[in-house]
């Protein structure tokens, strides 16, 4: 990892406010650059007043912005678990455009929808411009989790975009590492001083922790940036 840069705020809503004036400088940036713009988000509970922050953007033509999730659960899209669903709430009616990883036509089978979702995203013009992860109490991000098939996921071949996965709530389809780590910026969201105290462990680390953020955070070349607020 090259370089770590944290903010620290005393409330959700300020922390909310600042990463997402930044997410849209990136989306801005990349619209200008290439003509529209490739955002992952997480969907954790400490990303609820970013992604209300964000949606209340008007500095860019939402119709050039593709998002999808860092990792859904596998259900389908009207569930109240659906990641997807979720961001739909958020930005639908703004316009922009809402890929899923989840194919209902596999909600049985982990492998098969994760083998539709990379040949969905195989369309898409890659690297992600940004993505923007959470942290949960473990150290767990993306639907990267502590377990037998972490190396899985991290070790996944470069030109795969997504795999399943396990975790303690059901199955999983996430965007493997690659996708992850070779975005153009990358910033990690959190609340409190537990999830805190778990990364800055995770990011001493390095390659050798326990924690999947700490192991996905050693295979980023580029800055990450670092949200943190006291509230959570």
């Amino acid at each position: 990892m090259e370089e770590v840069e944290w903010w620290d705020f005393d409330s959700a809503a300020e922390m909310a406010e600042q990463a997402a004036g930044d997410i849209g400088f990136v989306i801005e940036s990349a619209i200008e650059a290439h003509g529209n713009a490739r955002v992952a988000l997480a969907a954790d509970s400490d990303m609820d007043p970013l992604l209300s922050a964000l949606a209340k953007s008007k500095n860019f033509d939402w119709s050039k912005v593709s998002l999808l999730p860092t990792a859904d659960r596998l259900v389908g899209l009207s569930d109240p678990e659906s990641v997807v669903r979720k961001l739909e709430g958020w930005f639908a009616a703004k316009g922009a455009e809402i890929l899923s990883l989840v194919d209902e036509s596999a909600l049985g089978d982990s492998a098969e929808a994760a083998r539709l979702a990379d040949a969905r995203l195989g369309l898409l013009r890659w690297p992600l411009d940004l993505v923007a992860l959470g942290i949960d109490g473990e150290g767990g991000t993306a639907g990267l989790l502590p377990g037998p098939g972490l190396d899985r996921v991290l070790n996944a071949p470069r030109e795969r975009r997504a795999t399943g996965a396990r975790g303690p709530e059901g199955e999983l389809v996430t965007l493997t590492a690659p996708a992850l780590t070779g975005a153009r910026a990358i910033m990690i969201v959190l609340a409190g001083e537990r999830k805190k105290q778990v990364l800055e462990e995770a990011i001493r680390e390095g390659p050798l922790s326990s924690k999947p953020v700490g192991r996905l955070l050693a295979e980023i070349d580029s800055p990450v940036d670092i949200f943190w607020s006291k509230e959570g």
